[in-house]
């Protein structure tokens, strides 16, 4: 099962990756200004978030 991983040392908190996700998987924590994984277990593992993050901050595990 693909899991998502989020480096907030990496992270802007552009939302890149809460854009691209066709799983709706990220969302943006409004507190810390980061992408946070709301919904992990929805995860396909496409690795769109994991391309498309210009920080490099995502990883999706297997």
């Amino acid at each position: 099962m693909a899991k998502p991983i989020v480096d907030e040392k990496k992270c802007t908190g552009c939302g890149t990756c809460v854009d691209i996700c066709p799983m709706q998987v990220f969302e943006l924590d409004k507190t810390k200004k980061k992408s946070t994984v709301k919904k992990p277990g929805d995860c396909i593992g496409c690795r769109a978030c994991e391309v498309q993050c210009p920080q490099g901050a995502i990883k999706v595990e297997d």
